[in-house]
């Protein structure tokens, strides 16, 4: 058995590791949407990862910079596509 604190700490890192990985496959499924060139897969994919975002900063999960810069890349790309 794990001290109480222990079990805590590995509860939440758990939960943090959920949340990164659905965050890293929101962005990825943006980056397959820019690649595939679809103007409407784009922009809710784009929504969809910078709801995810916001959702992981509100969490604690990530830090806002964090976010804003992953954001802010992911809107380069869609500019480049001719989205937005």
């Amino acid at each position: 058995h794990y001290p109480l604190r222990r079990q805590r700490q590995m509860c939440i890192r758990d939960s943090n590791k959920a949340y990164r990985s659905a965050l890293r496959t929101a962005i990825r499924k943006f980056r397959d949407a820019v690649t595939s060139g679809d103007a409407a897969k784009i922009k809710s994919e784009f929504t969809d990862a910078s709801r995810s975002l916001d959702m992981a900063v509100s969490k604690g999960v990530i830090h806002a910079n964090n976010a804003a810069n992953k954001k802010s890349a992911m809107a380069k790309l869609a500019n480049k596509a001719g989205i937005r």
